[in-house]
């Protein structure tokens, strides 16, 4: 019997968010929340797929830079590696998504033996059958809970289908703009989040609001929120929900309060928008958060 620590699973698209031509930086929902994960000590498998190309190889090898577990990755001989074009209208991030990219195509290769301790997915690397069916056969495989990360790219997602895969979750994390398209009764954000929670009989819904924070609803827990910090020199929100879905699954997988989660997770996600792209370079302002968290905890 093995006695190795079950880890999580990490499952979509590993891209390039591009602001002009010549300003590429690494991204995709998947890709940065296993990173951040990784910084965690988390030791996620990240299953995605790049082509062999130069945007490929270049993931790869931060992957390697970063101590990323790589034996989940896929090389595609005949796709791109994926890029999103990227553009602030009202200041706000506008996303032109490249079609047929090679996380499209991911394959059920390279799978732990010991079922991960969760399963976690976003909406966009699902567009394409390939990856949708392999998830599928993913989560038939493990009986693992599953975190969905709603991420609503037009024209890239289908209301039946993201029903579905709401109704396979154990926890949803949204924005208040998509909680708003996919639950349409005109009552506020959070009884909408508390009818779209017991709708899909999910454990916990997660509903980030942007500059007014964030809110959860947890069956056993209840409900909590929190608010950003007043005054935020914002550089860059481009990944910045990612950050703050690392912290919500790095919660989950060490128990701790909603409440406790939902802060640490703003504090993060407020300090990810002050730097430019969406995963630090170095470990630094993760061993600080550690290091401030543990002395919260043993004060």
């Amino acid at each position: 019997m093995s006695t190795t620590k079950p880890i999580p699973l990490i499952f979509g698209e590993t891209l390039f968010d591009c602001f002009a031509p010549d300003e590429c930086v690494l991204g995709g929902a998947a890709f940065n929340v296993a990173r951040h994960l990784q910084a965690w000590g988390c030791d996620p498998l990240l299953l995605s797929r790049v082509g062999n190309d130069r945007k490929g190889h270049a993931i790869l090898e931060a992957m390697r830079q970063f101590a990323m577990n790589t034996s989940g990755m896929q090389v595609d001989e005949q796709r791109r590696s994926g890029q999103v074009n990227v553009s602030l209208q009202n200041g706000q991030p506008h996303f032109v998504i490249e079609p047929l990219s090679a996380y499209d195509f991911i394959a059920a290769e390279n799978l732990p033996v010991q079922p991960p301790a969760l399963i976690y997915h976003g909406s966009l690397a699902l567009r394409q059958r390939v990856s949708a069916q392999t998830l599928d056969d993913i989560v038939r495989r493990y009986s693992s809970p599953l975190f969905m990360d709603v991420n609503l790219r037009t024209p890239w997602w289908n209301r039946e289908e993201l029903e579905q895969r709401m109704h396979q979750a154990t926890w949803v994390k949204l924005n208040h703009d998509e909680l708003q398209a996919l639950y349409s009764p005109q009552d506020g954000l959070r009884s909408k989040a508390e009818a779209f929670m017991q709708q899909h009989s999910l454990q916990r819904v997660i509903v980030s609001c942007g500059e007014r924070g964030a809110f959860a609803l947890d069956q056993q827990q209840g409900y909590a929120e929190v608010t950003p910090p007043e005054k935020l020199e914002v550089i860059d929100t481009v990944g910045a929900g990612d950050a703050f879905a690392s912290v919500c699954l790095l919660g989950i997988l060490s128990d701790w309060p909603l409440q406790q989660t939902l802060d640490r997770a703003q504090q993060f996600a407020s300090l990810i928008v002050c730097r430019r792209g969406a995963v630090p370079d170095d470990d630094s302002l993760y061993q600080g958060l550690k290091a401030s968290w543990s002395a919260h905890a043993s004060a």
